[in-house]
């Protein structure tokens, strides 16, 4: 059985962060002009009317699958108004490409951090870096944890935003192609998403497959931006 801490605080990392995520999916909604998610409560940093929204996937199925292996596995998503997206594609995928910047977003800010302990002298590469210890401390009891926090947040944060960039539905990354595509194209491309709904399990099978390929290198890369010189491979 995992730790219980550490299984806590995975999910409350999870919990945050998806909650940054969907919120900026409905901000970016609102200020395109549609309202959906905003008057259902997720234009807000609260979780709560994210979870009202998707109690399964915010709550029940990552905090028990936490508590059971250690790892947070869950879903949500902010309603929106399809008409409002068939009419304005590229407004819509904007909000589709809003909630993996979020993502990157507390990304940067929990790099800073790290950045900034290891200049104090806090922090130091550590001699094996992983998804939660992506620094090494000798300070007191107190610091450990807060490595283990911003390493969490880091690397999930990182997780949320590669894997939603993958353009197959029903992923984010799917909904920002619109962006480099002819109108033309664009109506053509809807048509096609709307009248196969049943891609999203054949998209999540894909970038499943691929997740490693694309993730793997991408953390690499981060973790020796973090730390000049020290040559992780």
């Amino acid at each position: 059985m995992p730790d219980i801490g550490h299984a806590l605080a995975y999910y409350a990392v999870f919990l945050v962060s998806v909650t940054v995520h969907e919120a900026a999916h409905a901000w970016a909604a609102l200020i395109g002009g549609d309202k959906t998610a905003y008057h259902g409560g997720q234009v807000s940093l609260d979780p709560r009317p994210h979870i009202r929204r998707e109690p399964m996937g915010l709550l029940w199925i990552p905090l028990i699958s936490a508590l059971l292996t250690g790892w947070p596995i869950g879903f949500a998503s902010a309603p929106y108004d399809p008409a409002w997206a068939r009419r304005h594609p590229k407004r819509a995928a904007w909000m589709a490409l809003a909630g993996p910047a979020a993502n990157l977003l507390l990304v940067l800010l929990a790099f800073a951090a790290l950045r900034l302990g290891a200049s104090a002298g806090l922090f130091f590469p550590p001699e094996r870096a992983g998804f939660d210890s992506l620094a090494a401390t000798a300070a007191g009891t107190f610091w450990p944890a807060v490595v283990f926090i911003l390493s969490v947040f880091l690397s999930l944060n990182l997780l949320l935003a590669v894997l939603n960039l993958f353009p197959f539905p029903p992923l984010d990354g799917s909904g920002v192609v619109p962006l480099f595509l002819s109108d033309t194209a664009t109506v053509k491309y809807q048509d096609f998403i709307w009248k196969n709904r049943g891609l999203g399990i054949i998209g999540i099978l894909i970038a499943w497959q691929l997740f490693s390929y694309v993730f793997d290198p991408v953390f690499l890369f981060t973790l020796n931006l973090l730390y000049p010189g020290a040559e992780y491979h």
